[in-house]
């Protein structure tokens, strides 16, 4: 088939690969004007940008140059735009969308997955329409969430799982496509997080700080710096006590106490295992403990952060 492919993230160019390597004729790809990024913020350009230059195509950040070519269908893949009413009635659109719609539609299916505790997800290859994420759906498949699996790790078993299924859809053009069934059930939405968002709130339960933790970016604060959790488990044996000592410092069960390696949470601890505080690399958490050497009656999060520019990159 004569295709246009519009996507931007990394997630975005296993798929865009894998038609290519189907013998599909990619006319035109459609990606987010390059950006500053980096620590040394210099110009840069988007994953599928830097993917269809090596793969020889013709690219733009001009969703509008899609009118000027032959393509039978446009594929969508984490493009981060809406796209435009007219180019919907010029050909038919069809997107991956990395969830079993109509649950979590939106920027962020994957981590609000996770954040809300499901136990599978999935993917869907579904018509585009001027709604967000609400055309009927090609093709569908279903995945179990492992119970310590990052956001990351599951993006890249959908991406896998999304190429795979999008490429035998098209194995044989239109036909092979088949019909589209209308979305059935609640919808959910997924909306992008927010940077606050991802503040660890240690009066929680520990599934809800893990889940927290899964999704990336997971931060608190030490002594009014911020540090980052980049990975933590529940502990195996959660341990309670008295709110306040006899002399009145925090006891066992104040929220964000620290224990060894691990944290007091709502129902029990989570063992921390590895964090980078604010302007250093990523260290196991023995370290971190060996250095910092908490106190007794210090808290994770026991003072406000302002959001500050990290100098070290993980």
């Amino acid at each position: 088939m004569r295709l246009v492919y519009l996507g931007t993230p990394e997630a975005a160019v296993a798929p865009l690969r894998a038609l290519v390597a189907a013998g599909h004729v990619v006319e035109l790809v459609v990606s987010q004007p390059d950006r500053r990024r980096g620590r040394g913020g210099g110009v840069v350009a988007s994953p599928v940008k830097q993917a269809a230059l090596q793969l020889g195509l013709p690219v733009t950040d001009s969703v509008d140059e899609v009118l000027s070519t032959s393509a039978e269908l446009g594929v969508v893949v984490a493009f981060g735009r809406l796209i435009k009413p007219n180019l919907l009635t010029h050909i038919p659109f069809v997107n991956i969308h990395f969830s079993l719609l109509p649950r979590w539609r939106g920027a962020a299916p994957v981590e609000r997955a996770i954040l809300a505790g499901d136990s599978e997800t999935g993917c869907c290859l579904m018509a585009l329409e001027a709604g967000l994420d609400t055309g009927p759906v090609y093709r569908r498949e279903v995945t179990p969430i492992g119970p310590f699996e990052s956001a990351e790790a599951l993006r890249q078993r959908l991406v896998a799982v999304g190429s795979a299924m999008l490429t035998r859809a098209l194995s044989g053009g239109f036909a092979s496509l088949g019909s589209a069934v209308p979305q059935q059930g609640e919808p959910t939405h997924a909306a992008k997080l927010r940077p606050e968002e991802f503040q660890i709130n240690w009066a929680s339960p520990v599934s809800a700080v893990h889940g927290m933790v899964r999704i990336g970016h997971a931060w608190t604060t030490f002594r009014g710096k911020r540090l980052k959790v980049l990975d933590a488990r529940p502990a195996a044996a959660p341990l309670f006590a008295e709110d306040r000592s006899d002399d009145g410092r925090p006891g066992l069960n104040q929220m964000g106490s620290i224990h060894g390696y691990a944290v007091q949470c709502a129902d029990g601890l989570i063992e921390l295992i590895t964090v980078q505080p604010e302007g250093k690399a990523p260290m196991p958490v023995a370290a971190w403990v060996n250095g910092a050497r908490p106190a007794d009656d210090e808290l994770l999060g026991q003072l406000p952060c302002l959001p500050v520019q990290e100098t070290t990159t993980t």
